[in-house]
């Protein structure tokens, strides 16, 4: 069931995003060649904590399997959900950190690929396309058009570009519960889908692979890696439906007003940052 949200909601939602952007940008003060994961990981959860959130990743649980930590720490073929370890940061590698926190009974929800020292060429374009491919979708979430246009639009820039677009993974609207309907795939055709309507909030994820869209999934239960080893990207903002343009509650600006050389991609929009 799919729940519009009020001003009121809305406003809960942008608090819990904004407190998701400040425990990003805490934590990318950190990310450098030789610190671990779990240090990341503890990072985040005393901020999220110290600042009056819960983490809502801790705990979280699908089947049998319950999720251990506060921050999803993905690393170069690591599409998604990796669980953080003592796995040290090296030169050129690309990490992808997802976090989410609970905030006043509202959730919050996004994520972002970092750089760690000089990275590939291939990987620092695959990162610009996936941003990118983010930013395209987020402006097909207005009034009257429907999910398969955001879809739509980032399968096609990323295919256009020669990256994969996973398709075993979605994004999803998020309010009270972390996960809500409706599914919002990375691939699709326009004009088809739910249609799209003034208060529904989704988080729009691209999850791209610099090679097969294929993904398996490690013994953990929750580690989606991409099946030929190569490097993958995610971008994930929260935005709001609205008539005219969307309403994008997530900042980057958070982390990016941290990161520098060479933990910073330079120029990773090819238009404008949200």
């Amino acid at each position: 069931m799919v729940h519009l949200k009020s001003q009121r909601e809305i406003g809960r939602l942008r608090e819990s995003a904004d407190l998701v952007g400040q425990t990003l940008a805490e934590v990318a003060r950190h990310i450098e060649v030789g610190t671990t994961l779990r240090e990341l990981d503890a990072i985040a959860e005393d901020y999220i904590r110290t600042h009056g959130g819960e983490p809502a990743f801790k705990g979280y649980q699908v089947g049998d399997h319950v999720f251990p930590n506060t921050l999803c720490t993905s690393v170069n073929d690591a599409v998604v959900h990796g669980i953080p370890d003592d796995y040290a940061l090296q030169d050129g590698d690309l990490l992808s950190l997802d976090c989410g926190a609970k905030l006043d009974g509202y959730y919050g929800d996004w994520g972002y690929t970092f750089a760690v020292g000089t990275i590939a060429d291939e990987d620092a374009a695959l990162c610009r396309a996936t941003y990118q491919a983010l930013l395209n979708g987020i402006d097909q979430a207005v009034a009257d058009q429907r999910v398969g246009d955001i879809s739509h639009a980032v399968q096609v820039h990323c295919e256009s570009r020669g990256f994969s677009v996973v398709r075993d993974l979605v994004g999803h609207g998020i309010g009270q519960s972390l996960h809500e309907d409706p599914q919002v795939p990375n691939f699709g055709e326009p004009g088809r889908g739910r249609p799209l309507k003034p208060g529904l909030s989704i988080c729009i994820e691209p999850m791209i692979n610099r090679g097969t869209q294929r993904v398996v999934t490690d013994d953990d239960g929750w580690t989606v890696r991409a099946a030929d080893g190569l490097p993958s990207a995610h971008y994930e903002h929260m935005v709001v439906v609205r008539d005219g343009e969307p309403e994008v509650l997530s900042d980057f600006q958070y982390i990016e007003d941290v990161i520098e050389p060479p933990y910073k991609i330079d120029a990773l929009s090819e238009t404008t940052t949200r």
